[in-house]
């Protein structure tokens, strides 16, 4: 049998191969929280690359099937929120998963495609992997945007380079590593000399991501030490967006008993209530809210609510978070931005109104446009509505226009069951923290709410779909970061460097194997000639 028969995989064992890959991602990501896997989940990729060079449309299918499995795998929540939220019948809602993980796995199928013309045009695959991974992840436009690197949300030591440049940094260490452990595995299995380049850098990057990690976690926690503090209730009443639609009153009783109940036993200087806590609108002109919001409530109160006004003689309807003082005076609002499809607004709605019609639990939101901060006491918050906060250019913008002290996520996690997804959007959400150094608070309507510091650490959190009532002292900081200040450049730089690697002359001289230009026939057959 000769080298190029057994290095050639087989179509089906490149598409097995791929699925392996696929299921290696999704189940070493937030979530499943197997994190070791998002070390060696490429590894199987790189296999398919070592056999013979794949045609565009071969690479095009593999990338397609390792794309599709690694979203369906870590989206299956979606067709229970389609379902609760569309009112669409399964079927249609199974469909409409598929197109999203076809569409959302399409990022992957494009890391793949352009791997292997890279590698068909002699450049190192493991090498190219790490600039061409971090390229689509900055070039890729995600309906639910993540990162690679998201699997290690929970290893702090690693997560502080992303105030240096996001978590694509963090990306590019994690590609490396992988690259690393295929070269030395292929060079132990086939008895060949280890081509030490990669192994070597990526154990350097690796200890620098770890040196830095120690030394800001060190710097970090002395600022928070010597920082002003204030101490911030949560509430979490339990009741999902049509219960509390259905029983309004019960809806806002919860909120302000627990809420009397932090009020009376830790005094807090600030409560957050979550998203659409309340669900009356409120109008313009309603300057004040003691009597049909805080009652007896004399605590300033951040939540999320309804705001109806007129523009352009047309009735908007805001998904909003209002900020009150003690006395119920509203200071100052903030509208979501970003909505969620066919959640909060269906595609091309407004242009065929029918769709509303066929998807009437569809909410009918206006988007926001502004990213100011909310005033309370001397200091500003940046608040954060559903989804936002895993859009690290969105809040990047928001922090810089804002200037805050505290960021504060308001979410409504309810229409996604008892399934990963709450526990992925802590996960995402925790970048934040990290990339700005403020603390991260989370009030949700049914979990997870949880208070996150400057270092991606989760100092209190919430149960699943039970009441609850939390409160943390939080230190109110607002240096800048590297992040802030310049934001994505390692994309930026990686994007380049792949758009060149498909102009630039072909390299020819690197060593036989993966990380070569030419494979071993190809090699064979210039000496034979």
């Amino acid at each position: 049998m000769t080298n190029r028969a057994y290095n050639r995989p087989r179509a089906d064992r490149s598409y097995l191969l791929a699925v392996l890959s696929g299921a290696l991602y999704f189940l070493g990501f937030a979530g499943f929280d197997l994190w070791p896997l998002a070390f060696i989940a490429l590894i199987p990729l790189f296999v398919v690359l070592n056999g013979e060079p794949l045609s565009g449309g071969r690479a095009t299918l593999v990338g397609i099937v390792f794309g599709f499995t690694t979203h369906a795998g870590g989206y299956y929540w979606l067709v229970g929120m389609l379902k609760n939220f569309s009112g669409f019948p399964l079927f249609v809602c199974l469909l409409f998963t598929a197109v999203v993980c076809l569409y959302q796995g399409g990022q992957l199928a494009l890391f793949f495609w352009l791997l292997s013309r890279a590698r068909a045009r002699g450049r190192s695959a493991t090498w190219s992997a790490i600039p061409i991974y971090c390229a689509v992840e900055i070039a890729y436009p995600l309906l639910f945007p993540s990162y690679y690197c998201n699997s290690l949300y929970d290893l702090p030591l690693l997560l502080q380079v992303v105030d240096l440049g996001g978590p694509i940094l963090l990306t590019a260490v994690t590609i490396a590593i992988n690259g690393a452990i295929y070269e030395l595995a292929r060079a132990w299995l086939s008895g060949k000399a280890i081509e030490r380049a990669l192994p070597v850098t990526a154990a350097v990057a690796l200890c620098l991501t770890l040196g830095y990690g120690w030394y800001r976690c060190r710097e970090v926690d002395a600022r928070v030490a010597t920082a002003e503090k204030t101490t911030v209730g949560i509430v979490q009443a339990n009741m999902g967006i049509f219960s509390k639609s259905r029983d309004v009153v019960e809806g806002h009783r919860r909120h302000l008993e627990q809420s009397l109940h932090l009020e009376r036993s830790v005094s807090p200087d600030l409560i957050v209530w979550p998203e659409s806590a309340f669900q009356r609108a409120i109008r313009p002109g309603q300057n004040n809210v003691r009597e049909t919001v805080l009652g007896s409530l004399t605590t300033p109160l951040l939540f999320g609510g309804l705001a109806i006004r007129r523009v352009d003689g047309k009735r908007r309807v805001y998904n909003t978070a209002f900020m009150t003082n003690s006395q119920g005076d509203i200071l100052s609002t903030y509208d979501k931005t970003y909505l969620l499809a066919f959640g909060e607004f269906i595609p091309f709605g407004e242009t065929f109104p029918i769709l509303y019609k066929w998807s009437p639990q569809t909410s009918h939101f206006t988007p926001g446009d502004h990213v100011r901060s909310l005033p309370f006491n001397r200091y500003r918050i940046t608040t954060l509505i559903c989804y936002e906060d895993i859009v690290p250019g969105f809040v990047r913008r928001a922090v810089k226009q804002g200037n805050p002290h505290l960021l504060v996520n308001i979410t409504n996690d309810s229409w996604f069951g008892d399934t990963n997804e709450p526990w992925i959007h802590l996960a995402l959400a925790k970048f934040r923290a990290v990339e700005h150094h403020r603390y991260l608070v989370r009030a949700t309507n049914s979990g997870v709410s949880a208070v996150i510091d400057p270092l991606g650490r989760t100092l209190i959190k919430s149960p699943v779909f039970e009441r609850a009532t939390l409160h943390a002292r939080v230190a109110m900081l607002n240096t800048p970061t590297l992040y802030q200040q310049l934001g994505d450049w390692p994309g930026w730089l990686a994007l380049f460097w792949t758009i060149g690697a498909f102009f630039l002359p072909l390299r020819r001289s690197t060593p036989e194997g993966i990380g070569s230009g030419e494979r071993p026939a190809q090699k064979k057959s210039k000496a034979r000639a």
